[in-house]
């Protein structure tokens, strides 16, 4: 009898201490700390364990220390990770629909994507992708994109006949060939040599790119033409997700919400300093694009959001226009 007592004593302290060891959760990303990205993860960190003292231990690995940018959504997918947060780039095998997001000169700026993102349709976009294993939580801001080119880009017409490097995207490519561009996909490692021998004549980066990559020392003129999103979703394993219990579902998604506007406004904040120190070198000429330049560019990108309204959707094409008023 005194033996099965003690017996179940021990079991009972294990249980205790097993209930009481914190859930771990690993937040990996392939950036820096110092980041927009890499400050949300950290702030997403404070917030939940303060929100959930002894529940949870948040554990942020930055600069691909656990998976690399082509890895980490198969880790996510097996387990071996909880969070990670790659480009929109990254969801196109997922769902089509995340698209919408690289149709060019679709949302007039920052605000209007914000609007959109918070909108039921662009919420719906987080959790369209649950029965392939991916639970989005949120949207990261990254900048958005500039024009550039040795020659102003006031009207479309004035892209005829140039080269311009993009990213590997069937979206991107019929965005340059809509004004009679070339595209021409180069590894970005490529994008500044390129430029400065005459590979191609122009590109499209965010102005942190374009400062941090000395991208305007060897463009002559950069558009504030604010034509496309560069951002980031958060993602969870979703059958992670749906077994937690609701108190840490609570906890995690008031930490994830606030992370991120903080995450955003960093982002915001960033892109308007690199911008101002673009203008402040006066290597490449910062001009304006009017609303009559906006309204000749979105009215020449007319084919290409036709041609990928079928997987994109109508309904969500017309949320994002929405978003614009």
């Amino acid at each position: 009898m005194k033996l099965n007592l003690v017996a179940a004593g021990v079991l009972l302290a294990f249980g205790l201490a097993a209930h009481a060891a914190p859930l771990i959760i690993k937040y990996s990303h392939v950036v820096a700390d110092v980041t927009p990205k890499g400050q949300a993860a950290i702030k997403f960190k404070e917030l939940a364990e303060k929100k959930l003292p002894g529940k949870v231990e948040i554990q942020v690995f930055p600069n691909s220390q656990l998976f690399g940018d082509g890895k980490e959504m198969e880790a996510l997918l097996l387990g071996d990770v909880q969070i990670i947060a790659p480009s929109l780039a990254k969801f196109g095998k997922y769902t089509k629909q995340i698209q919408i997001f690289d149709l060019p000169f679709l949302f007039d700026d920052i605000g209007a994507v914000d609007r959109f993102q918070a909108s039921k349709e662009g919420q719906s976009l987080l959790t369209s992708m649950s029965k392939k294993g991916i639970m989005g939580f949120g949207y990261l801001h990254n900048g958005m994109k500039q024009l550039s080119a040795n020659v102003p880009l006031g009207m479309p017409s004035d892209a005829k006949g140039l080269k311009f490097r993009i990213q590997a995207s069937d979206v991107l490519e019929e965005q340059f060939k809509a004004v009679g561009g070339n595209p021409q996909k180069l590894a970005f490692a490529e994008v500044y040599q390129s430029l400065q021998t005459g590979v191609v004549d122009g590109t499209e980066n965010p102005w942190s790119n374009i400062y941090s990559k000395k991208f305007h020392e060897v463009q002559k003129y950069v558009m504030d033409s604010n034509h496309g999103v560069l951002d980031y979703m958060v993602i969870g394993n979703a059958k992670w997700w749906a077994g937690l219990p609701p108190d840490i579902q609570k906890g995690l998604t008031e930490a994830m919400n606030e992370s991120i506007k903080f995450g955003n406004k960093v982002a915001f904040d960033e892109d308007m300093a690199f911008r101002a120190k673009v203008i402040a070198d006066n290597k490449a000429k910062v001009l304006p694009m009017s609303k009559e330049h906006l309204k000749a560019w979105r009215t020449a990108m007319q084919p290409v959001w036709k041609k990928f309204e079928g997987d994109i959707g109508k309904d969500l094409m017309a949320a994002a226009l929405k978003a614009n008023k």
